[in-house]
């Protein structure tokens, strides 16, 4: 047997620790397994593995087609898109799913300005790659000081890497991933992660001790993914297996399975695999939010 690394045996005793948090839970009748907890509703708040994080089984997006700080959210206005996420959280959803490349901080910041911190899971996400807005500091300590200012808040849920798409992305990560571990240790993050963009990306994600948190791009067309259906469902369910909990995202192939029909087929396909712990969807318009929470709950409850 491979001798574990000492980083390797403070990664797995930190997943000891969410464990541990996980219990009371355990014992408020919430079933936390190794498969995904199925929710009743899309506002249901369902544990997240074992990271002691409850939250709405969906997620508002706030990136629909980000880069460089900006995003479709922040495109429609300050005022319009802190109306939409008031909106959201009206509804029931209380997990929020941000990252620096969409520049929404702010506006999530604004929109809960008047509501308890405690009632919100703030996702984010540190951007690595050097363009013509964002300078990468190299490591995450700098990001999140900055990240939790323009917030408002002491704590960060969940901190992943942003869209990985490299297989040895681990090694290249070195410097993030070890100060996000700092950080964890420290509870100014209680989650670290990954996003993936690329399928031998996710496959080392799976394996990868230090992972928490896996966010992934899963629909039943293969729309905006990484590899076939059937492929990356495979290696979802792997990463349940493995204890890891997987955040689904471009459930609707980010705008491009647009009918009624198509959506349904996405989410029956999603759900009924249990492939993922909750879902995140970028909605634009107070309809869309309605549509998917109703889309997700008739789902849910013709799956039984």
């Amino acid at each position: 047997m491979r001798k574990l690394s000492r980083r390797e045996l403070l990664y797995r005793s930190l997943a000891g620790v969410g464990a541990l948090a996980v219990a009371p839970m355990v014992l408020a009748g919430a079933e936390v397994t190794g498969e995904a907890v199925k929710p009743q509703t899309a506002t249901s708040w369902v544990p997240l593995g074992q990271t002691g994080i409850r939250c709405s089984f969906l997620a508002m997006g706030t990136g629909m087609r980000g880069f460089q700080r900006s995003s479709e959210h922040t495109r429609m206005g300050e005022e319009k898109c802190c109306e939409l996420i008031r909106y959201g959280v009206e509804k029931g959803i209380n997990f929020l799913d941000m990252a620096d490349l969409y520049g929404t901080h702010p506006f999530v910041r604004k929109a809960i300005a008047d509501m308890p911190r405690e009632k919100f899971v703030m996702l984010t996400k540190i951007w690595t790659y050097p363009d013509q807005v964002i300078k990468p500091s190299g490591g995450a300590l700098q990001e999140v000081d900055q990240y939790r200012k323009e917030l408002n808040t002491d704590m960060l849920d969940i901190v992943l890497i942003h869209c990985m798409q490299e297989k040895n992305w681990p090694e290249k990560q070195k410097r993030v991933r070890d100060e996000l571990l700092e950080l964890k240790t420290k509870k100014v993050v209680r989650a670290v992660g990954v996003s993936c963009h690329n399928f031998d990306a996710m496959k080392t994600a799976v394996e990868d001790p230090w992972v928490d948190v896996l966010l992934a791009r899963i629909n039943n067309k293969g729309e905006r993914m990484d590899a076939s259906p059937e492929e990356v469902s495979e290696l979802l369910l792997k990463a349940r297996a493995r204890g890891k909990v997987v955040l689904g995202m471009k459930i609707f192939g980010e705008g491009t399975l647009v009918q009624p029909e198509q959506k349904d087929a996405s989410l029956k396909y999603v759900l009924g695999k249990g492939l993922v712990n909750a879902m995140t969807i970028g909605m634009l318009k107070k309809e869309e939010i309605d549509d998917s929470i109703a889309r997700i709950n008739a789902t849910l409850k013709a799956l039984g």
